[in-house]
């Protein structure tokens, strides 16, 4: 087997010093650009690695990122953290996979297990009751995701736009019965900023509202459809994938093949399992790469808090 190369092998091939390979690797903003031009052409041409244990000896870094999700079953997470995965491995970190389950105490473990492994970073899928204040000391290494907060960086989904071109879609199709299967608006992203949306749209077209609330389950979404449905219903814009599949299972059970159901977030199941169902991106992956962007940016560049909303689009 081939001896593997070494930060020094790479210096003697590229004709410099090993302090300018290192301050190569490093991006060292100091280095003459013919010189850095020549070893990273070495660098590619023998297809060299530098260890994590000698990247970290280096600048003092774990090479790690903390990700904690609030569900790992959920589908627009799980999308969010392939996106992260992808940007972090391209830029040489591992990652640490955590869940919340929506429970403030263990999102506080959670961050004590990373401080005490000394990650050089977390990502963080917020929610509501969490003690925003209690982890501010965290905040040059912290990204919220889906929450935005004062003081901290964040990426965001546009839940009420995303929310009203679903709501054009149906209108461009003549649908004026719409009903609103969503969940309780203590859930301030997918509860109250998407019921908020649908029921602005119905004031500003002059429909009435008919909504109800539950959680993010299939059931609530096949039991919440049993209590909107009428035999006037042209549609039912759900605030999530998983809601809108109950939903349509119900009317499949129904024989209502006439109600367009409407999800958010893109989950294949629902236009696999319900081929007249629609849905909307909302840009989870994308979401998913640009907090990893983010947080690379705070802890390699010192980058300050930065809010970015996550444009959402039709598949």
């Amino acid at each position: 087997m081939d001896r593997k190369l070494t930060i020094l092998d790479i210096a003697r091939l590229a004709g410099v010093g090993k302090s300018t390979v290192s301050r190569v690797l490093n991006k060292d903003p100091n280095v003459k650009q013919q010189t850095r031009a020549r070893v990273e052409q070495t660098i590619a041409e023998h297809g060299f690695v530098p260890s994590k244990s000698a990247r970290a000896m280096r600048s003092q870094s774990q090479q790690v990122v903390g990700i904690i999700v609030s569900r790992l079953d959920s589908s627009s997470e799980n999308q969010a953290v392939r996106g992260m995965l992808e940007t972090l491995y391209q830029r040489g970190y591992d990652a640490v996979l955590m869940e919340s389950k929506f429970s403030p105490a263990k999102v506080q473990e959670h961050l004590a297990v990373l401080e005490r492994r000394g990650v050089d970073g977390i990502i963080l899928f917020a929610f509501n009751d969490l003690d925003y204040a209690a982890m501010a000391p965290l905040q040059d290494k912290l990204v919220l995701v889906a929450r935005e907060y004062p003081g901290f960086s964040s990426v965001c989904f546009d839940d009420a736009g995303a929310v009203r071109t679903m709501l054009a879609q149906l209108a461009s199709r003549g649908a004026r019965d719409i009903a609103y299967l969503g969940v309780d608006a203590s859930d301030l992203t997918t509860g109250q900023r998407r019921l908020d949306a649908y029921l602005a749209y119905c004031a500003a077209q002059g429909l009435n509202p008919r909504c109800a609330l539950g959680d993010l389950s299939l059931q609530s979404g096949y039991r919440l459809a049993a209590e909107l449905l009428t035999p006037t219903t042209q549609a039912l814009v759900c605030a999530s994938d998983t809601l809108a599949i109950g939903a349509a299972k119900y009317l499949q059970e129904q024989g209502r093949s006439d109600v367009v159901v409407t999800g958010l977030g893109n989950n294949p199941m629902l236009t696999f399992l319900f081929s007249n169902a629609l849905s909307l991106d909302l840009g989870y992956k994308r979401a998913g790469e640009q907090a990893a962007r983010q947080l690379l940016g705070q802890i390699e560049q010192g980058h300050p808090p930065l809010v970015t909303i996550a444009p959402c689009h039709t598949p």
